[in-house]
Order: C-alpha cells, then structure tokens, then sequence
C-alpha cells in the first residue's frame, strides 16, 4: 500500500528556513539508498534546494540535481520545475499546490507553521486517504 506522510514544520530550525526540513528529507532518503523526485513549486525553489543541499553538511554529499538534462536517471536526487516533466520515482517530496497524482510508493508533503496555509493540506490528506494511501503525520 502507497503511503503518504505530512511533516508539519514546528521546530524552530525549520520554521525560518522550511526548506532545510525538505534537504533533511532528501539526506535520510538518499541514506535509505530510496531514489527520490522533489516537486518543486517553481523554479526558484528549486534553486534554492538545490543551494541548501550543496550547504547541508560538510561531511554529507547528497548526489542532486535539477531535473533536465541526461544526467536525471543517474541523479539519486532529482529536483522538477512544473515545466519539466519527469517520471516519478519510489519517493516523493511534493512541495507544489496540488496533490500528487503519478505512482509512486510514498509522498511527504511538507506542512507549513501557517494554520491558514494548512487547509489545501487537510484535503490533500483526505484525497490521499480516498485513493487508498496509508496516511500519517510527523511533528517536525
């Protein structure tokens, strides 16, 4: 069964910079040898994941890339724009507006400290949870 987790930001590492928790996602993924495709909401997002993964840790090099050239399939990491249309791997960190609807084994949405920015998320989850993903929650 697809599994979709929602890490809900609250630490306060996490609350001035939410895309380090999106870099620590993709660092536990890369460990768990899991291939990984990161949406980003548009093209400056992407950079600056791709900046904060380069930052992340001296001793922890994380194979990444943004999505579109021939390197992608070698690339653990893949970072998409909406305008690149790339084929989904076994993990998914979906950063965009609206659920993600392509196979995969499991997504992590990432949810703002913003209780007004949380409600599209709450019926994310319920979509999720209509087309039979195990769904659960993580405080971050």
């Amino acid at each position: 069964m697809p599994r979709a987790d929602f890490y809900l930001i609250a630490k306060p590492r996490f609350l001035e910079e939410p895309l380090k928790l999106v870099c620590e996602l993709a660092r536990k993924s890369y460990d768990a040898n899991l291939w990984t495709l990161v949406l980003a909401r548009d093209a400056e997002q992407a950079e600056q994941i791709d900046a904060l993964l380069w930052e992340l840790d001296d001793d922890a090099y994380i194979p990444h890339q943004i999505a579109g050239d021939e390197e992608d399939e070698l690339t653990p990491v893949l970072i998409a724009t909406p305008d690149i249309d790339t084929p989904a791997r076994a993990l998914v960190i979906n950063l965009r507006d609206a659920a993600f609807d392509g196979p995969c084994e499991r997504i992590l949405e990432v949810v703002p400290a913003d209780e007004s920015a949380r409600e599209p998320l709450r019926e994310r989850w319920k979509q999720y949870k209509a087309r039979g993903y195990d769904v659960s929650k993580h405080d971050m």
